[in-house]
């Protein structure tokens, strides 16, 4: 009796024993499995994290696929943030698209919206006299990357070139002359519609500038618009010192930009000049001081204004030799222009066209920014 008792203990220590290793197995997978099905989770969530950064962005993919043998290039190149677009052919609608999808307007609960090129008003005084020797070239180069933001003004009706520029060519009505009254005339009109736009910055240009458009909107993008700024480059050493004529002999000293190299004002300094200079005032402080538009935009802002000029280095006119600004560096400046004195010609020095089709070298600076464009050589 004894014994069996002693034979079912024993049994039942093996069943026990048998049933403590099953359960301690079972223990040990199911926590063997949360850890892998966690492990797969987190697996899972980095891979589709990892897809997601390197994925790039629908335009992308558009263009990619629309233009297989055209490589992408970085047009504003924003710490490979901003203004990533692929350069197609001139008249090409996708491209206006991808310049507009990344200029946006991303915004924070502190930041305030980002310039981009629709903030932007461009004005390019003309005269009737320059449209065919002068627009042509702009317009099939710069003008492209930016249609709906630039305005021609000019002196006479044009049907021809009204309907080249999408009818972007407003007759101010001034003289065609080229005297003080005549520009000054010209500038007050520009300044006006610039008001009228409500855009934030206002630039003006010449006829016989090349605008880098992706350089001009990342610099603005460096400068707040709600703030006072008068930028340009002055082609003097020194300010400019004119007689004072309300209290001669005393004389006025200010800074003023070129207008032959462009110049751009915010529109909280547009504002602030509107009592002074909107409505054919700013015409009248200019016979006042008897000098230029540029010179007058200067008296206004500096002097009347007490605000400074903020000296932009980018920003290049005919009064400069073109030929010293190095091809490699090309593609940071904002401006550039020509001139010409008899048989000596003012231009940049860089490969491309020949002579006889681009003497100004704007067709082979454009090529240069952007060789996909249908007439670059290829």
């Amino acid at each position: 009796m004894s014994y069996q008792v002693s034979k079912m203990r024993l049994t039942l220590r093996r069943i026990l024993q048998a049933l403590f290793l099953a359960l301690l197995f079972s223990f040990s997978t199911l926590a063997m499995l949360r850890t892998f099905a966690a492990t797969s989770s987190r697996s899972a969530t980095m891979m589709e994290h990892a897809s997601a950064i390197k994925e790039e962005p629908p335009w992308i993919k558009t263009f990619v696929g629309f233009w297989p043998d055209r490589s992408l290039r970085s047009v504003f190149d924003e710490e490979g943030k901003e203004f990533t677009a692929t350069v197609v052919d001139d008249n090409a609608i996708e491209f206006e698209r991808a310049i507009s999808t990344t200029t946006s307007t991303t915004t924070t609960a502190t930041s305030k919206p980002q310039t981009s090129l629709d903030d932007i008003f461009i004005s390019v005084k003309t005269t009737k006299n320059f449209h065919a020797t002068r627009l042509d070239v702009i317009i099939k180069t710069w003008f492209t990357l930016a249609r709906e933001q630039t305005w021609f003004f000019t002196d006479s009706d044009d049907e021809e070139y009204s309907e080249k520029t999408h009818n972007h060519l407003i007759n101010t009505g001034c003289s065609a002359s080229h005297n003080r009254m005549a520009l000054c005339c010209k500038m007050a009109v520009e300044f006006d519609t610039f008001l009228e736009s409500n855009k934030r910055w206002f630039c003006h240009f010449d006829d016989d500038n090349y605008v880098n458009v992706p350089q001009l909107v990342r610099m603005l993008q460096k400068h707040d618009w709600t703030d006072d700024w008068y930028l340009g480059k002055p082609s003097i050493k020194a300010p400019l010192e004119i007689l004072d004529r309300e209290h001669m002999p005393q004389k006025i000293s200010f800074w003023f930009a070129t207008g032959g190299a462009g110049f751009c004002l915010s529109r909280s300094l547009g504002l602030k000049m509107k009592p002074l200079a909107s409505g054919g005032k700013f015409i009248s402080i200019g016979d006042k001081i008897r000098l230029p538009d540029d010179v007058t935009m200067g008296y206004i802002v500096e002097h009347l204004l007490s605000k400074q000029l903020t000296v932009v280095e980018e920003f290049h006119s005919h009064l400069e030799p073109m030929k010293f600004l190095k091809q490699s560096h090309l593609a940071e400046q904002i401006t550039f222009s020509y001139s010409h004195y008899g048989p000596e010609m003012n231009v940049l020095s860089l490969n491309g066209f020949n002579n006889q089709i681009d003497p100004y070298r704007f067709l082979s600076l454009h090529c240069n920014l952007y060789p996909n464009f249908s007439f670059c050589p290829r």
